[in-house]
């Protein structure tokens, strides 16, 4: 049984996130670096005008936007976040995340 943490990346290889998903026309891709009772990583890759609707999480949510803009919902308060910008959606606050752009992020959730 492999002890590996890590799935759907290379070790020891410089990557560029922004490569390790790709768009498609009117989805919602996402690829799982980590789920464990602990930690979730993943990176998601919405088309224009997709989202994730109102949903609450046990964990600290972190979205970190690669590539675009990230329209994100926390609790009664809406945010823009473009590439390079991070915010926190705290655990058991409702939040969403839409496109209002293509774009790309990778989410950390820390339970």
């Amino acid at each position: 049984m492999s002890n590996k943490v890590m799935k759907n990346i290379e070790a020891s290889k410089v990557q560029a996130l922004s490569e390790l998903v790709a768009y498609q026309e009117g989805q919602v891709v996402s690829k799982t670096l980590v789920q464990n009772p602990n930690v979730s990583l993943t990176l998601f890759s919405f088309d224009q005008g997709e989202e994730i609707s109102t949903h609450a999480s046990h964990g600290d949510a972190l979205v970190y936007v690669i590539d675009g803009q990230a329209d994100v919902t926390i609790g009664s308060e809406q945010y823009l976040v473009s590439a390079g910008e991070t915010i926190l959606m705290p655990a058991e606050t409702p939040h969403a995340v839409s496109a209002p752009t293509r774009m790309k992020f990778m989410l950390t959730v820390v339970f």
